[in-house]
Parts: structure tokens; sequence; C-alpha cells
């Protein structure tokens, strides 16, 4: 099978979910291509990426003068899913269409552009995949055909991803954990806020961020506003490698999405499964397609958007129950390794795949 997939920027650090769903498919002896508009220089590359030649594999706007057939064209985002479509009725690229939806592209982008954007798409595209069930009610209220779209969520490699029971000694620092961009969605400044609460029965806690953002100096300034300055450090990019050794190091997640201002919204909040298979328990927002992902007082918490109160109550809680942490880490692997394993998640999408070749 001939795959095509149109992205964005490639490669980009914060979606390696795209990178990993590529591989996946090499692994499967699928030929994969990547048409991006972009090149973004990213201070760190996924490993893989030059492991499986990926780059070689990619061509950049304006891609190839001359028609390019594959058997299926697969668009992350859905204004990729447009440049798709044109592709396609340019004469450019051929092939069956696929668009995938991830979470701002059926929030934000809507609000930007109009209900109807994606109405011609809908028409022409032959299936579509959303990654959560918030996000298929989305595509469906924005007139997606009920029998074209799926969801299927993003997998983890639970291999990589590996089981790490965590023993707190007396002594030892409650350390927590965020991987996440500093944009207003992941909610960062809630979980400052929570920490703050708690830090007066826990001074030796800490608290890791991962990431970066325009929202850096806001970020840090509110970091000393709320007298956290040794107790949080913000660490910046990282790449997968560097991030699981985090994990592992950790001993609860924390992720405290929100909606914008400007309507932007979570999608599947992939770390979160990321955490829960290396058996970390997980205090998150009752957010788009975040319930889909945790489960809610058996591998984690889930509370209200911005409810700091509720925030710091659940940190409090796993903080003062290490047994329960270590329970609700058993829970969350499992859960992951039945519901979010990347083998069987790529299982499904070839499935998808070959069932759409016989239409």
């Amino acid at each position: 099978m001939k795959i095509a997939f149109v992205v964005g920027d490639f490669p980009a650090l914060s979606e390696t979910f795209i990178v990993n769903q590529i591989i996946g498919l090499i692994q499967h002896g699928y030929q994969v291509d990547i048409y991006a508009r972009h090149s973004r220089n990213e201070p760190k590359i996924h490993p893989d990426i030059y492991r499986y030649g990926l780059l070689e594999r990619t061509y950049y706007a304006p891609f190839k003068p001359e028609k390019q057939t594959y058997d299926i064209i697969h668009c992350h985002f859905g204004p990729y899913g447009l440049d798709g479509l044109r592709l396609l009725e340019l004469g450019r690229l051929q092939g069956k269409l696929i668009t995938s939806f991830y979470g701002f592209d059926v929030t934000l982008y809507p609000l930007k552009f109009g209900n109807d954007i994606y109405q011609h798409l809908f028409q022409i595209g032959d299936c579509f995949i959303g990654i959560s069930s918030f996000i298929v009610d989305k595509a469906l209220a924005l007139g997606c055909p009920k029998d074209k779209i799926i969801k299927l969520p993003i997998g983890i490699d639970t291999l990589k991803y590996s089981f790490y029971p965590r023993k707190t000694r007396s002594d030892e620092p409650i350390k927590v954990l965020t991987v996440a961009r500093l944009v207003e969605k992941k909610g960062i400044e809630y979980s400052l806020k929570a920490v703050a609460k708690t830090i007066s029965n826990y001074p030796k806690l800490e608290y890791n961020i991962i990431g970066d953002g325009y929202l850096r100096e806001s970020i840090q300034k509110l970091i000393q506003e709320l007298g956290l300055s040794n107790q949080v450090k913000l660490l910046g990019w990282m790449n997968q490698d560097e991030i699981i050794d985090f994990y592992y190091n950790a001993h609860i997640f924390i992720l405290a999405s929100v909606t914008a201002a400007n309507g932007d919204q979570e999608g599947q909040g992939l770390v979160l499964q990321e955490a829960q298979a290396t058996g970390l328990p997980v205090l998150s927002t009752i957010h788009n397609g975040i319930p889909d992902g945790v489960l809610d007082g058996t591998s984690g918490f889930l509370v209200a958007e911005k409810d700091v109160d509720a925030l710091a109550a659940k940190l409090n809680y796993l903080i003062e129950n290490p047994r329960s942490r270590i329970e609700m880490g058993k829970a969350g692997r499992k859960f992951i390794e039945n519901y979010y394993d990347n083998k069987k998640i790529t299982e499904q999408l070839i499935k998808l795949y070959q069932q759409i070749l016989k239409v």
C-alpha cells in the first residue's frame, strides 16, 4: 500500500504522534510519503525521523509538479484536509482522501473561518477520523456525514513507555510533572495555583514543567508571584526519550487543560496516556476529549476547568495516599494497554484503509 501524509509543519516536536503513526505503517511494510507546507527549524528532532529517513520521504510546498498516485491520502488536521482536497482536485495527488481531526480544527478554526469551512471536504472526502467522542460530535455538528466518520484515538508505544513501579521514601520530595506547550489551553496557570495551595503542607514538593511557548514569560512571573521559585522549574523543550526519564522520576502528573479565550481547546491530551502507561496517576480536567482517555477515580482524577480548589484537593489526596497512587498507576497502565497501544491503533487504521479501498 502506498500512502501520502499531508501535514502542516514537518517535523514538529509537539506532533510526534504523526511520526509514530508513519513509523507504525512503515513497520507493516507500507510506503509513506509526507507532504508538508513548511519545514520547522526545531531545536530538537525526534530521533526516529533520522532512523527511518523520514526527511528523505518529505516534499515541501509547492510539492512535485507531476501527478503522484497513492492508495490513501491521509491528511492530519482539518486545514490540511483542505490542502489535500486542493491537491486532489488539481490533479497533483490521486487516491482515497481521509482527514483526521484533532482539536483546534473543529473548535477554533471554524470560529475563525465559518462553520461551513469543511462542507466541500465533507462532500468529497472518503472518510474522517476524530480522536475522541467530543471531536466526532463537533465534526458532525459542522456537517460531517455520520456514515463517513469514526473515532480512533492516537496511540502510544507501550513498550517505549513501559510501566515503572514507584515507591516513595518518607524523606523523598513528591515530584509533580507537566508536559505541555506553554499556551493558554494547557492551563498551566491553574496547576501552578493548585501547587501554591498545597506547598505549605508539603514544602519539599517539586514541580517540573517540560515545554515552551508564548506564555513563558507570564508563567515565569506567576511562579515568582506565587512564591514558587524554589519548587518549580521550567525546563523547556525536550524530545520523547528525555521526557520519559522525567515520567519515571515523577509521582504525579497534572494537565489542567481549559478552553482558551479564543475558543481553542485541547484534543486528546496524549501526554495523559503516556503518563498512565508509565504508571503515573494523573490529574486533569473535564475538557474536550480528555474524559475518554482517563478513568476518573480509577487511574486518576478529573475536575472542572479552572477549579483551583478541586485541583488542590485532589493533589493533596494523591500526595497523602501513596498506596492509592500505586493502585491508580497499575489501573492506568492496564487501561492504556487495552485501548491506546500504538500497535493496536495502527492495525485498526490499516483495516480502515483496506475498507475504504474496497468501496
